[in-house]
């Protein structure tokens, strides 16, 4: 079923206005670089604020057996966390066993008890763990070869490495009984696998996640936010705003310049070039759910919002984009908004009538709604194609969360994409060619997008065909709810969680 998100308005701007975790700017996410063992030539790590690209220099006869030299990029965490990074070797190399990955460590010293994420010269790809100081090293491979997406995940004791060429589902391999320590040394590692050769990578999309806690209470537990930006053509991902409060739903102003997404009930516009939210004045409507959607010529701002009658209930309401008192366009609720008409006559949405929840249109300036879908099962995230012929939806009809389209009359409904995933929320591209939508893993009740879990962010041809991932990440509800294509077409607004 749909579901809605109240917060208070303390926590939004708790959550907008917060200035980012503490971190060094010399060395981005991380505190300090050190050598591993006795290493011949000193490593360097060095940090591009501007691309978020990290480069580790460093040597180091091995990392295996009982002790391990190389150089090591780091910052010390206490419990449980998950790793992102994509990784790359500059240069042919001279060692097909030369080592780059996530590490983490009990100490500094080269006979320190770890968990590694490797990625090998040759593409050679493994959990490698040394369970106590001076012991062997021992491994899992994984069925992957020649990985640029990494992943190391701790829960406990537990150590799990996923790994990925771009744009793959990711493999996984895992090791119980591990303990590290609660606070460990966390961070980026490159070997030489040769005492007197110094080898270079290069790592970026590299994210440091703490997980929301064991026990908490969706809708009443909210952990931080992390607003991104992720450049289609390059794959690269910069993160324009960290908070620890929950923002939710960014979509792209028509002239490209802002953001506006949800948090605490309310909008607000993020300005591009100055990093700084603002609100929107929505009058009366201070309870907004993340379904808000733009109109095509951007002058128009559609809400639903649940501060009012109708039980507090979904409403949708229209309002300029500058802000003002909404109009109210549904007389029935609830009602959640996801899709404007290129010509900007209709509304389309989701609304629950008599316990079935399905697709409906209906005028801007209100009326009478027309039910576009009555399939056994929900149907939601209805959004117009750019030339007004389809709205694409996603429906779980099938028993699972899949992508579907129709024509704007409700005829011709036909299914996009069959997957082994739940998918939702397929939004469209500027030039009408390409999707991108959702995806929670196959375990997630096709009925429920919820928060805080690993999902991706998929790319398909606008009439189907093999879904390409584009980001892999934590996050869920909140993280791609409505329309987020910039104008331009060339990049994807989103959001992702941490806690702080």
């Amino acid at each position: 079923m749909k579901i809605l998100v109240r917060m208070t308005v303390a926590v939004l701007f708790a959550a907008a206005l917060a200035a980012a975790a503490p971190q060094s700017p010399a060395l981005g996410e991380f505190a300090g670089h050190s050598d591993i063992g006795a290493v011949r030539s000193p490593g360097s790590a060095a940090y591009d604020a501007r691309t978020g690209v990290y480069t580790l220099q460093g040597s180091g006869a091995n990392m295996w057996f009982q002790s391990d030299e190389g150089h090591f990029l780091w910052r010390r965490l206490k419990g449980d966390f998950i790793l992102d990074a994509r990784v790359a070797f500059v240069g042919r190399g001279v060692e097909a066993h030369r080592k780059i990955g996530w590490m983490v460590r009990s100490t500094l010293d080269g006979g320190s008890a770890h968990a590694s994420a490797v990625v090998h010269g040759d593409g050679l790809t493994s959990l490698q763990y040394r369970r106590a100081p001076g012991t062997d090293t021992e491994e899992v491979r994984l069925d992957v070869a020649g990985p640029d997406v990494v992943r190391l995940e701790r829960k406990g004791s537990s150590w799990a490495m996923s790994a990925a060429r771009s744009g793959e589902p990711l493999v996984s391999g895992r090791v119980t009984d591990l303990a590290l320590g609660d606070e460990v040394y966390v961070g980026l590692f490159i070997c030489s696998h040769n005492a007197d050769v110094s080898e270079q990578a290069t790592f970026d999309n590299v994210r440091i996640t703490v997980p929301a806690p064991e026990g908490f209470v969706p809708y009443r537990d909210y952990i931080g936010s992390r607003l991104e930006i992720l450049d289609l053509e390059s794959g690269r991902r910069t993160v324009v705003l960290t908070t620890p409060g929950s923002i939710q739903a960014p979509n792209w102003t028509a002239d490209g310049k802002a953001l506006i997404y949800n948090g605490g009930g309310l909008l607000y516009r993020f300005d591009l070039e100055t990093r700084t939210p603002s609100p929107i004045d929505t009058g009366s409507a201070r309870d907004n759910n993340n379904d808000h959607v733009l109109s095509f010529d951007g002058k128009r701002l559609g809400i639903s919002d649940h501060s009012r009658a109708d039980g507090g209930e979904s409403v949708i309401f229209v309002l300029p984009v500058e802000g003002g008192e909404p109009v109210r366009v549904t007389a029935k609720a609830p009602s959640y908004l996801h899709g404007w008409s290129p010509d900007g006559k209709t509304l389309v949405f989701t609304g629950e009538r008599n316990g079935a929840f399905d697709v409906y249109a209906i005028p801007v300036a209100g009326g009478a709604e027309t039910r576009l879908t009555d399939a056994e099962g929900l149907d939601d995230g209805p959004e117009y194609a750019p030339d007004g012929r389809s709205i694409y939806f996603n429906s779980n009809r099938t028993g699972r969360m899949q992508i579907w389209r129709m024509k704007p009359d409700g005829g011709g409904q036909e299914q996009v994409l069959r997957s082994d995933r739940q998918d939702w929320f397929p939004h469209v591209s500027p030039d009408g060619r390409r999707l991108v939508f959702l995806s929670f893993p196959a375990d997630v009740a096709s009925d429920d997008h919820p928060f805080y879990k690993d999902v991706t962010l998929r790319l398909i041809p606008a009439g189907g065909g093999e879904p390409r991932i584009i980001a892999y990440l934590y996050g869920g509800q909140g993280t791609i709810n409505v329309p987020s294509w910039s104008p331009d077409g060339r990049r994807i607004a989103f959001v992702s969680n941490t806690a702080f």
